[in-house]
């Protein structure tokens, strides 16, 4: 039963909402300086940025409970999908909705006791993905551009909660990049059988279709990355004109994203999420992993035995 619920909160998901740190990553908050002048962990932001990003990965895990029980009939006909702890009957109907209650009170309980405004951001993240449980996932296009939208909030939630600036770029890469995650998913989804019988809105999608959008929303994610490295704003506040080199990792992961979601990485399409696909990836989590280390090495400005 605890596998089940664990399943059903899908905690391999909540690496998306690493967004929500990103405002006080890329503001240099990490780190702050002890009066002899020594790097030393800023505990004030980052466990501000910890607690809000938590929040969220509670918070998602009941929009996926919630989500799970709303299209369990559609789930049980889904050749991945029909395994999933509620269309199994692994957790029972009645213990998941008890599950989604209680993460619901205590993430929005959490995030009015950590910034009143954090959550009413937090509040507006909740009601936008149970409308698109319910009943704005079945619009095409619509729905993708609300996948968007909740990832652009993270990053509005995360700047709230460390009292972080944003900037316009920030806002932008995002937005970009979670349109062409979200076309990355309909295409993994059509992909599948009997996809007409599990979502509406991809009756609405074509291969082609999606293969443009892909195309348009990954060029223009990578297009506006290299012109915040190169914009004299980000040069002077980093202190740096060294971003750039992050540029290439960036590039690559929009191309091998591309080729996971497109079942030509030689396994096929067998994950039940991009997400999974990502994750398994060796290429795919090396070079994020190097784009991390380069990234942080420019921003923290970090040197050899500093």
């Amino acid at each position: 039963m605890v596998r089940g619920l664990l399943k059903t909160i899908r905690p391999h998901q909540w690496v998306k909402n690493l967004f929500v740190m990103a405002p006080m990553f890329f503001h240099r908050d990490v780190f702050t300086s002890t009066k002899d002048g020594v790097p030393a962990l800023n505990l004030a932001v980052t466990g501000r940025a910890a607690a809000a990003t938590l929040i969220f990965c509670f918070l998602a895990g009941a929009v996926y409970t919630i989500n799970d029980l709303v299209d369990v009939e559609a789930d049980r006909v889904h050749p991945v999908k029909r395994l999933r702890p509620i269309a199994s009957g692994q957790v029972p109907v009645p213990m998941a909705r008890v599950l989604a209650g209680v993460l619901v009170v205590f993430s929005l309980a959490a995030a009015y006791y950590l910034n009143p405004l954090f959550a009413a951001v937090a509040a507006v993240y909740f009601v936008e993905n149970i409308a698109y449980s319910f009943k704005l996932k079945k619009v095409a296009f619509l729905d993708v551009g609300l996948i968007a939208f909740g990832f652009v909030l993270r990053v509005v939630a995360g700047g709230i909660a460390t009292g972080t600036h944003v900037s316009v770029y920030m806002y932008a890469c995002t937005a970009l990049l979670a349109l062409f995650l979200g076309f990355g998913k309909r295409r993994h989804e059509l992909a599948g059988e009997n996809v007409e019988k599990q979502r509406t809105a991809l009756r609405a999608y074509t291969p082609r279709s999606l293969t443009i959008a892909l195309g348009i929303t990954g060029f223009a994610t990578i297009g506006t990355y290299v012109a915040y490295t190169f914009d004299a704003a980000t040069r002077e506040f980093f202190h740096s004109d060294l971003l750039w080199l992050t540029a290439p990792f960036t590039a690559f992961g929009i191309i091998r994203f591309l080729y996971l979601v497109s079942g030509r990485a030689g396994r096929g399409l067998k994950a039940e999420s991009p997400t999974q696909e990502m994750l398994r990836d060796v290429p795919f989590v090396l070079n994020l992993v190097l784009w991390i280390v380069v990234v942080v090495a420019i921003v923290y400005r970090l040197r050899p035995g500093t």
